[in-house]
């Protein structure tokens, strides 16, 4: 299990147990090497799901927020080469004022055994009295044709390397020599022009499709 900080869009803790999975040390562990080991065929069911998830909870108010669990399921490389199939479900345990999700508590179970082949599904599970959806029509995420030097500038270039290697906003800020307000500019308009919902998303697009 692990603790998920979205806004920072990296791990606030990390299971030991993490090692009798996968086989990786928890402190090598971080959000771009957890993204980069999700077998290729599945990553863009990875970030469609994550968009869709996104969505979801736009639509909820502050009372539902806490009230459902996510649920979807990838195959991700094990440090033998090795692929397994976890099902992977998510709570938010931390939101804010505007309703932006801040902090979530995950937990990733083998279910190899149970589901050797077909494609990821995605649920949200209702909590509470909440109603669930199971099995929600989503179809995966189309790539870019586009290299990063069509999409960013120099600066937004430099940005988005660092967020792969895991640094924060003030991270960044002391790194580049600018402003935190500067390096969330530079964010948001990463996002913006990637057409990603979330850092997590950019980060797994820009690793899978070679952006820096």
């Amino acid at each position: 299990y692990y603790i998920f900080n979205v806004k920072e869009s990296r791990l606030d803790y990390m299971s030991p147990e993490i090692k009798q999975v996968l086989g990786y040390d928890p402190l090598q562990v971080d959000v771009p090497f957890l993204l980069e080991k999700i077998h290729p065929d599945d990553q863009p069911w990875f970030v469609k799901f994550e968009e869709e998830v996104l969505r979801f909870f736009s639509q909820l108010s502050e009372e539902q927020i806490l009230h459902y669990k996510v649920r979807y399921d990838y195959r991700i490389k094990k440090s033998d080469d090795t692929y397994l199939r976890v099902l992977q479900q998510v709570v938010t345990i931390q939101f804010d004022e505007f309703k932006g999700i801040v902090r979530t508590f995950g937990v990733h179970t083998d279910i190899t055994h149970l589901k050797k082949e077909g494609v990821p599904t995605l649920s949200f599970i209702g909590m509470q009295g909440q109603p669930s959806y199971a099995d929600v029509s989503v179809k995966p995420g189309i790539a870019f044709n586009k290299t990063s030097f069509d999409l960013f500038s120099a600066r937004e270039r430099e940005v988005l390397t660092l967020l792969i290697e895991g640094k924060s906003s003030e991270q960044i800020a002391r790194t580049l020599f600018i402003s935190k307000l500067t390096v969330d500019a530079h964010r948001k308009h990463l996002l913006q022009k990637a057409g990603c919902a979330n850092t997590a998303n950019l980060v797994s697009r820009a690793v899978r499709e070679g952006w820096v």
